[in-house]
């Protein structure tokens, strides 16, 4: 037994969880400091600084985001922590939290909080709740926690810790995880006993999947004439995509994506065929709507996948999914578990059987057809340049090496649409929150998981103004970031949206006033920076970013008014059903034949 503080149990746990490849479970805790934490978990944290190195953010929202990027580049094998003071520290992490909780990845977050024995209150930043004395502004981080407690006595601490580094390694309960931390309880002692320190090996468990749902799955796909392949995030967490491309193979079936699984396949790989739904390839989305099986792996579905729910009602749909919670939706024949082990058994059990020659041949065509368009709309062209042709002039310079990063507005979907990506780990795409604002500080969690990569990150300018902050500390750390600034002036993907809904523009773009200087602004924070006049300067200026030795920032001006019309499904954005404005009621006349038409 070891007497030490709370802080330092936690601090030193923590360092002693190890990943499967020996490397620490833990990259180190993204802090800032308080007088909720400083005095307990800083001094744990500075003890501990070799074997769990602490970072400082600008912003906690942002750290966050950085956190949740890097368990996402990491296929949720490594992890990192935060820790704010109790107050506006604690709740900017409920918009990160949210985010990690809805893409299933781990962060753990440790708010300090205020005092447990209630002796001084109330302190400053303390929330008074009249009816209950014991709610804290930490309590806003339950609903979007997969795990939440409030240590109130020191020796809590043994029995929560390990429930929470269960759920933060569990493949279907993964998630955020919230250990609020009375800032007395975090400096109290007790007495630890050696072996709740020692090194501890976490394994990513694989869960099998019940015989039974298995040979029902395997029934349907031996009776499949025209299968098609959907890949999720599951696919590359579970590390799937070998198994997922050799399946593809054996059937000559498609593969179709979804912004998180994107990537699992090479777009060089023959059954690529794009993403799925609204923001997805005219290809993938034909070949759903004339499937009679779909194969969904590590998805949940969503209905920009699904374009609300109407592309594929003729298919039968079998949903591999290592949380049952999501393996039922839309009314899917399930089949529980690890998606390699899943795939692989499928792969077994299906030999010889083959999609009819002329599916796996229109997937061809098809596939063929949409990488010319792609080429097409991603083309340098006159006037100022839409987001397609900003794309197409980034890949070109970025290369197979490269990460790919967004998140928010309209570049989520032109991405999705129009980005070849070149295996895992090339395309991170935050779009399960779609939360403005994760770019920069995702790009730098992307960055310190891959130091090796260069990473792009493409944001708007409207995202670019709600979180920035980051860049200073990718610039601190030498984390090394190509930003490229898509300015249309406001936020044009809205703007579209409100246009096509029959609305007037309002409250979307940047009213007169004076020009943002955003490249001068990118310089304050320590970046190089310039802007591109045109389409056709951009590959030199982001050959310049890309051979800068610290963070560059490229801004070019785009169309707010232009998106890529080719590809895309139809999605269920409702419309007034009563208006003064006609653009409004022709557009709710369009409205209800789509949804009455199934889209």
């Amino acid at each position: 037994m070891t007497t030490m503080t709370v802080a330092q149990a936690l601090v030193r746990y923590l360092a002693a969880q190890l990943g499967e490849d020996g490397r620490p479970l833990f990259a180190g805790v993204w802090a800032i400091f308080g007088h909720g934490n400083v005095a307990g978990l800083g001094h744990a944290l500075f003890e501990v600084q070799d074997s769990l190195p602490t970072l400082r953010a600008h912003n906690e929202q942002a750290m966050g985001h950085a956190a949740v990027a890097f368990a996402k580049a990491n296929r949720r094998r490594r992890m990192m922590a935060c820790t704010t003071s109790i107050g506006p520290g604690a709740t900017n992490l409920v918009t990160a939290a949210a985010t990690a909780h809805v893409n299933r990845l781990p962060v753990l977050l440790l708010p300090g909080d205020v005092f447990a024995n209630r002796v001084p209150d109330p302190v400053l930043q303390q929330l008074e709740v009249p009816t209950d004395p014991g709610a804290t502004v930490n309590d806003c981080l339950r609903p979007v926690s997969r795990y939440f407690d409030r240590i109130q006595r020191p020796e809590q601490l043994l029995a929560s810790l390990p429930q929470a580094l269960r759920v933060l390694t569990d493949p279907a309960e993964c998630g955020p995880v919230t250990l609020a931390l009375p800032q007395d309880v975090q400096t109290e002692a007790l007495e630890v006993p050696d072996a709740f320190l020692e090194p501890t090996v976490r394994r990513v468990r694989r869960a099998h999947p019940d015989p039974r749902e298995l040979q029902d799955a395997l029934r349907v796909l031996r009776g499949a004439r025209r299968p098609l392949l959907v890949a999720g995030g599951g696919v590359l967490y579970s590390e799937a995509e070998g198994a997922l491309a050799e399946l593809a193979h054996a059937l000559g079936a498609p593969v179709a994506f979804t912004q998180a699984g994107n990537g699992a396949l090479a777009a060089a790989d023959p059954a690529w065929v794009g993403g799925l739904g609204v923001t997805g390839s005219a290809a993938a989305n034909a070949l759903a709507a004339d499937a009679d099986v779909i194969l969904a792996v590590g998805t949940r579905l969503s209905d920009f996948t699904t374009a609300s729910r109407t592309l594929f009602p003729q298919a039968r749909l079998l949903m591999v999914n290592v949380a049952g919670f999501d393996a039922v939706k839309h009314g899917a024949q399930p089949v529980v578990g690890d998606a390699q082990v899943i795939l692989l058994q499928l792969g077994a059990g299906l030999a010889g059987a083959r999609a009819e020659p002329g599916w796996t041949a229109r997937a061809a065509e098809l596939r063929g057809r949409w990488l010319e368009t792609v080429a097409e709309v991603t083309a340098p062209g006159p006037g100022l340049p839409t987001d397609a042709q900003v794309l197409g002039a980034v890949a070109r310079v970025a290369g197979p090496d490269s990460v790919v990063v967004g998140a928010a507005g309209g570049l989520p979907g032109e991405l999705h649409k129009l980005w070849r990506p070149a295996g895992p780990g090339s395309y991170h795409l935050e779009y399960g929150y779609s939360c403005m604002g994760y770019e920069i500080a995702g790009g730098l969690g992307v960055k310190l998981a891959c130091p090796e990569r260069e990473v792009f990150v493409l944001v708007g300018d409207g995202s670019y103004l709600m979180l920035n902050s980051e860049l200073a500390t990718s610039v601190a750390l030498g984390a090394k970031l190509v930003l490229v600034v898509l300015d249309n002036r406001g936020f044009g993907c809205i703007h579209r949206l409100q246009a096509s809904t029959g609305g007037e523009e309002f409250n979307n773009l940047r009213p007169g006033g004076p020009e943002i200087d955003l490249v001068a602004h990118a310089r304050a924070l320590g970046a190089h920076a310039e802007a591109a006049p045109d389409v056709g300067a951009l590959p030199g200026a982001l050959a310049r970013a890309r051979a800068a030795e610290r963070t560059a920032v490229v801004v070019i001006q785009t169309d707010p008014a232009r998106g890529t019309a080719e590809g895309g499904a139809w999605w269920d954005v409702a419309v007034p059903e009563v208006s003064p404005r006609p653009e409004v009621m022709q557009a709710r006349l369009q409205y209800e034949r789509a949804r009455g038409g199934g889209g």
